[in-house]
């Protein structure tokens, strides 16, 4: 029964619409709808798949790069803590000695010690400002390139040939205008 309402349809379908081969042409519409969806599927989503995948790698590399070098400056950052701790230790060695030497030699070493750990203080606080500038202009640099390869896959992935066809004619023109 269901084969003779199969035969019915197509002899319905192939008297009405018959395409190449005497197969109906909804059946033709199928197999080209299958076909294109197979081929985009191909050609379109599986490069884009790929694409993200690559780029969803990058972004967790470069993740990784900044927070080595967040760990780097905070082991820099605990090492000039530790140093200062050590100058302010010396200081006060320095204030108990000139105790005992008398106020003025008391007086010329807190002078002294004052001098250097300021100085200590502000290598150490331009040596922070140094590796954070640098480690800034780091992140900016890889921002820029990775906004720029961005775009370009971007721009690149979205132009036809069409695209490049009407803008090569129109930079032609412009050219025949000016001439």
């Amino acid at each position: 029964m269901r084969d003779l309402l199969f035969s019915a349809i197509l002899f319905r379908l192939e008297g009405e619409h018959a395409g190449p081969l005497g197969i109906p042409v909804v059946i033709w519409q199928a197999v080209n709808l299958i076909g294109f969806l197979a081929v985009l599927l191909y050609f379109v989503a599986r490069p884009l798949t790929n694409l993200f995948r690559q780029r969803q790698l990058e972004v967790e590399r470069r993740l990784k790069e900044a927070q080595d070098r967040r760990a780097e400056a905070a082991r820099l950052e605990a090492e000039i803590h530790e140093r200062m701790a050590r100058l302010d230790r010396e200081l006060a060695e320095i204030r108990a000695r000139g105790v005992a030497e008398g106020e003025a030699t008391r007086a010329e070493l807190i002078r002294r010690a004052e001098q250097e750990a300021d100085s200590v203080r502000r290598q150490a606080q331009e040596e922070i400002g140094r590796r954070l500038e640098s480690a800034k202009a780091e992140l900016r640099r890889v921002a820029a390139q990775l906004t720029a390869t961005t775009a370009r896959e971007i721009l690149s992935g979205q132009m036809t040939e069409e695209d490049r066809r009407r803008l090569f004619e129109e930079s032609v023109a412009r050219l025949e205008r000016r001439t």
